[in-house]
């Protein structure tokens, strides 16, 4: 049987072009726009475009994005401003406006034609106004949009160019070229796997020619005449050997077009009855016809979870699949680290379901019919291949189930996979579920803060790991990106996504390839204890909403951290609660602490020419809200002490030794204060990094100078009353009051639930000393385990840590070492005691 495969590149031979080959030969002109390109952009704009303004033909079409993106931004390039981006296109949008100097910020998009989505658009118009500098929408697939709605913002005044990458040869519902004539940049690429199929290439066109114009002189240096430049630049030119099969493909595209538009009718004829959980979903074509590079559709969600098994089946019948752009920008570790997301539930449905399916130009109905049939077969056996049916009736019992696979779960594997402990539990069958498309990341990329862990820490996950895969992540980009940190006051967290998801790719493979489970796009909804003794988890999948049971031997919650207003406000401070002191005045801090936070710090004191500010509570939430606002930039209007902290506890910087303390000239603490086994001093009360240079400023350690914008005010040694007549009198008061412990609902073998202490009121524990969960009377919960921000295990014997501590002992290394093996140990011995 002949394969089909998704796409087969089918662009005009060079070997049939001997002549022209000769004669560029003979002038000796290969680029710099010779009479061949030339004569292809006058052709192109004549044939294709009406003879409307004029086109200009470029290296390939991400060179024509950023080349005209950087003229759209112009002055604002480079300051810190946005390009808005929908969050479902290629990778090269959001590289091109980010090396034109912007920002990618990313948006929703329509459900109905996968394009940008108006209503996403105003929504970031309201929120970041003039910073954005141009919007990027994308013609998804090769359709088109609404070109009006673009029209309209460029008589605003801003600057607009359409990624048409795949739109060559679509036609407008008047019957023109997609683009033809607009008043701003259109952009088109002519790869070899587009519609417009040469080898490489792009297509600039505009409506007005002086656009064209200061485009062709960005291409060439920025020269305008002379060999001086003149504006920015670089060399975008399209050679002359190219240009010839440019010019070929434009006497070829109308019917190739054509072709492709009947293949598409065929594919929705054949699908569109299918009505399996309501059955495949369209893009819906604006325009009289797209430029189909391919088929794409949504599965049904029934299905959307076993898409790679769909894919492989397609593949043993030579039939080629894939997912196109799943994942989306948003779910991609580089953008996530590099670009400003909005909520994006549309392309998350998007991104799930999208499979794309061959079109190509040698394909005829048939062939459509035939991949139609394989497809619907594929889906009907997705269900037995992709998921085992006993383990869709939960009758599999996992040997332990990690419900979140974030930052903390992830640690934990990390900890296994430091020897083969990890390969056990794997192949014991280790469960991961997580609730984001990947493991790893979590949400440590939101917050605008620097961690309080080193680059060293981070590192230590992979460096020398017995894993190759991992190890070999010191020295990916990600990697060296955290280990430009070194040394310094942190990592900023949101730089931490790339190399965080590059992990936990790493340590998903591993699970999934020893045999393990890792389900991403679920939620852990409850677990029960069953009369067999293990645990009933319902797992919803949020793409299809679909609840299964997977049962498991033992449970490790890691769902992290979470801080609530209620709390927040509940919290009593100079005999008042904070709900009262400070009303609508109130900030949580873990919403300030986000990318964004400090922005609407800005908006709600603008009004005022000398704001004051109060943070409430003194734990490392507290100081890094505080150093946050101190290094704002541009810089807060604050005065002398408009900045004040509250705390009832005194501040502690820690120090790696007695000796070191005291040569900085600190001997605020005692024998009880020194971790017996590694020698620090406040190894878990005190401040590090960043947190603890201000601190260390503002208690004037070893003469330093504190910031006077900043005033330490700590409860109980100032009176109450005063304390409440100046958090009443601030205008933010910022309630930094640590976290509380997200359990998961627990319920005993009769159905009742488990009332566990971490749903008692204030700052509850989640897990005793040997990290297993707890209930509210302080009774391990059998087989259920617990790590992560504010689960609330205390370091003491042999992991050490000093006796006066009281708190809660959070730390990425921790989680990756001590606390890791800890866990692990407990899993594997029980895992060994069922086997004997």
């Amino acid at each position: 049987m002949d394969r089909l495969p998704l796409i087969a590149p089918r662009p005009p031979k060079l070997s049939l072009m001997g002549t022209q080959l000769a004669e560029i030969e003979a002038r000796g002109v290969y680029s710099n726009g010779g009479p061949v390109v030339r004569g292809f952009e006058a052709a192109a704009t004549a044939q294709l475009f009406e003879g409307k303004g004029d086109c200009l033909a470029v290296g390939n079409a991400t060179l024509g994005l950023m080349m005209a993106i950087r003229h759209a931004a112009g002055p604002r390039a480079g300051k810190g401003n946005f390009a808005l981006i929908p969050g479902f296109t290629f990778a090269a949008t959001a590289h091109a406006a980010e090396w034109a100097g912007l920002t990618p910020l990313l948006c929703d998009v329509d459900p109905e034609d996968w394009a940008a989505s108006a209503e996403a658009e105003a929504q970031a118009f309201d929120k970041y106004g003039d910073r954005i500098a141009a919007v990027v929408p994308y013609a998804t697939f090769g359709a088109g949009i609404d070109l009006a709605r673009y029209r309209g913002y460029a008589e605003r005044g801003l600057g607009v160019v359409i990624d048409a990458a795949a739109s060559l040869g679509a036609l407008d519902a008047e019957g023109r070229q997609f683009g033809a004539g607009a008043p701003f940049a259109m952009v088109y690429s002519m790869h070899a796997t587009k519609v417009f199929a040469t080898a490489e290439g792009g297509l600039v066109h505009s409506g007005d020619a002086e656009l064209i114009a200061a485009l062709r002189r960005m291409s060439n240096f920025g020269f305008a005449g002379g060999r001086s430049a003149e504006g920015p630049g670089f060399n975008a030119k399209l050679p002359e050997v190219l240009g010839l099969v440019a010019r070929a493909r434009l006497d070829e595209i109308e019917g190739v077009a054509a072709h492709r538009m009947a293949l598409d009718a065929v594919y929705r004829k054949a699908l569109g009855s299918f009505a399996a959980d309501n059955g495949f979903e369209f893009q819906e074509l604006r325009g009289s016809r797209p430029a189909l590079q391919f088929q794409s559709l949504l599965l049904p969600r029934a299905f959307a979870g076993h898409r790679r098994a769909i894919i492989e089946t397609l593949a043993e019948q030579g039939i080629g699949a894939a997912n196109y752009f799943s994942p989306h920008l948003g779910e991609q570790p580089w953008f996530r680290a590099h670009g400003v997301s909005e909520p994006m539930p549309v392309c998350d449905d998007i991104g799930a379901r999208v499979l794309s399916l061959p079109v190509t130009d040698g394909m005829t109905a048939s062939d459509v019919e035939r991949v139609c049939a394989a497809l619907i077969d594929a889906c009907a056996a997705s269900g037995r291949k992709g998921l085992p049916s006993a383990e869709r009736r939960g009758r599999h019992v996992h040997s332990a189930l990690i419900v979140g696979g974030g930052p903390a779960g992830t640690a934990l594997l990390t900890a296994a996979s430091k020897s083969d402990a990890l390969v056990t539990l794997a192949r014991g069958g280790l469960a991961v579920v997580e609730r984001d498309a990947v493991l790893g990341r979590g949400e440590l990329g939101t917050y605008a803060i620097t961690s309080d862990s080193t680059a060293e820490t981070f590192l230590t996950a992979v460096k020398g790991n017995a894993d190759h895969g991992i190890a070999a992540l010191e020295t990916h980009s990600s990697g060296q990106e955290i280990a430009m940190h070194a040394g310094k006051l942190g990592v900023p967290l949101a730089r931490t996504t790339p190399f965080l998801e590059a992990t936990g790719a790493e340590l998903a493979g591993i699970v999934a390839g020893q045999g393990g489970t890792v389900a991403t796009r679920s939620d852990v909804v409850e677990a029960h204890r069953t009369a067999e003794g293990d645990w009933a988890v319902r797992v919803r999948n949020r793409v299809t909403g679909e609840v299964r049971v997977m049962r498991a031997a033992k449970l490790v919650i890691a769902t992290g951290g979470y801080q609530a207003r209620a709390h927040v406000e509940a919290e009593r401070v100079a005999g008042v609660t904070l709900g009262a002191l400070a009303g609508e005045r109130l900030m949580t801090g873990d919403a300030f602490l986000r990318i964004g936070g400090l922005d609407a710090l800005r908006e709600r004191i603008a009004g005022s020419r000398a704001p004051r500010i109060a943070i409430v509570g003194g734990s490392t939430s507290a100081m890094a809200a505080a150093a946050l606002i101190l290094k704002a930039a541009p810089a807060l209007p604050l005065g002398a002490g408009a900045l004040a902290l509250y705390h009832r506890r005194p501040l502690r910087p820690f120090y790696p030794s007695v000796e070191a303390a005291r040569a900085d000239g600190f001997d605020d603490f005692g024998a009880q204060d020194i971790c017996p086994v590694s020698g620090f001093v406040y190894r878990l009360a005190g401040f590090r990094l960043e947190a603890r240079e201000l601190v260390l400023r503002m208690l004037g350690v070893g003469g330093r100078a504190p910031d006077p914008r900043m005033a330490l005010r700590r409860i109980g040694e100032v009176a109450e009353a005063e304390v409440r007549a100046e958090i009443e009198a601030a205008d933010v008061v910022i309630g930094a009051l640590g976290y509380r412990p997200r359990a998961l609902p627990l319920f005993d073998m009769d159905g009742s639930r488990i009332a566990l202490a971490a749903d008692a009121p204030g700052r509850p524990r989640l897990v005793d000393q040997q990290c297993r969960v707890i209930d509210v009377e302080g009774r391990p919960v059998p087989g259920v385990f617990g790590i992560g921000l504010a689960s609330g295990h205390v370091p003491d014997g042999k992991l050490g840590g000093e006796a006066s501590f009281s708190g809660k002992a959070n730390g990425l290394w921790l989680w990756q070492n001590d606390i890791g093996h800890m866990i692990v140990d407990q899993l594997l011995d029980r895992q060994a005691q069922a086997v004997a």
